[in-house]
């Protein structure tokens, strides 16, 4: 009998009702569904019986499941509080990633990478007023500002407080000479000069090149299009109005940083292995020890060894047997 007769009869319904049915396919099926869970039908089906996708979290896309960070609806300066997730998602609280736990309070700066400049006229100029570090970002943040507005940005290896950093949309035909800092389109650049935090969109705001010691060369112009290269001599074209800053990334030596102690670890939110000793499970591969050492005697070592050859005549061997006669 159909499954879906065999699931009418333990509703409840009557032989009567089946012997004048067609046979049962998937759409009738489905439309009985379709009434019980609309209540136009008195049948009671179990919601167990129906198979329910789950989306799982999935690791890739940018997300860390590290921690997430509480944004206001306002733009401010002031550290923002975050909420760590211990590798876990965020909203089903199914554990991700095994190796994020623990750590020590962080604290988050809203980096604003949208350097909107004047497209004509003479360019926003900004003081830097202090240089801190996040412990969310790799590279030192530079706190600048401009009448009563402040924001912070990626600071340069060189930028110091003090130092003034401009900001122009206008591309025009001499190529600038910019400082680090200097904000401007990859059309107003020349060949040869360093560039971070470039936009793949113009007015998007840079999401490349943003870590710390990165740059980019750029190497030549195509039309409308500019080519930059990366440390990893990988090119990549962008449209010449999309905005770059000139320089390099400051805290270029982040990645030489030791450790140092598992201590440093659990600061940085990795949590701690099992505390079980797994002996020989193979997760390192083989041991691999030394071979033994061993005497020689020495009043053998010019002993001429003697070797015996033990062979036989095979024609003996493949011959019958002779018959003897008494």
């Amino acid at each position: 009998m159909n499954s879906a007769v065999q699931l009418m009869l333990r509703r409840g319904m009557t032989t009567s009702l089946l012997a004048n049915a067609t046979p049962p396919s998937k759409l009738m099926f489905q439309n009985i569904l379709d009434g019980v869970f609309s209540g136009k039908s008195p049948i009671n089906i179990s919601i167990r019986s129906v198979h329910q996708e789950l989306n799982l979290p999935k690791i890739g896309g940018g997300r860390q499941f590290k921690y997430i960070v509480l944004y206001p609806l306002k733009y401010t300066t002031k550290p923002i509080p975050i909420r760590k997730l211990g590798g876990r998602d965020p909203i089903t609280g199914r554990k991700v990633v095994q190796g994020w736990g623990g750590g020590k309070k962080l604290s988050y700066f809203w980096i604003d990478n949208k350097r909107i400049g004047p497209k004509e006229g003479p360019p926003l100029v900004e003081r830097v007023l202090k240089i801190d570090k996040c412990d969310c970002h790799t590279p030192f943040l530079a706190l600048v500002g401009h009448g009563d507005q402040m924001r912070w940005i990626i600071a340069t290896i060189n930028m110091k407080v003090g130092d003034l950093v401009k900001t122009s949309r206008e591309i025009p035909r001499i190529p600038v000479q910019p400082n680090e800092g200097d904000a401007h389109p990859l059309g107003a650049f020349p060949i040869g000069s360093e560039v971070h935090n470039i936009e793949t969109v113009p007015g998007q705001g840079g999401v490349f090149v943003v870590n710390a010691g990165g740059r980019g060369t750029i190497v030549k112009k195509v039309g409308d299009r500019v080519i930059v290269r990366l440390e990893s001599k990988d090119e990549f074209s962008f449209s010449k109005y999309c905005m770059a800053v000139s320089g390099r990334i400051s805290n270029e030596n982040h990645c030489n940083i030791p450790i140092g102690s598992p201590n440093k670890l659990r600061e940085l939110g990795y949590a701690p292995r099992s505390g079980l000793w797994h002996r020989k499970d193979g997760r390192f591969g083989r041991k691999l020890k030394k071979p033994k050492l061993f005497l020689v005697d020495e009043e053998r070592r010019h002993v001429k060894e003697e070797f015996f050859h033990m062979n036989y005549n095979w024609w003996d061997v493949m011959q019958p047997p002779q018959t003897r006669h008494w």
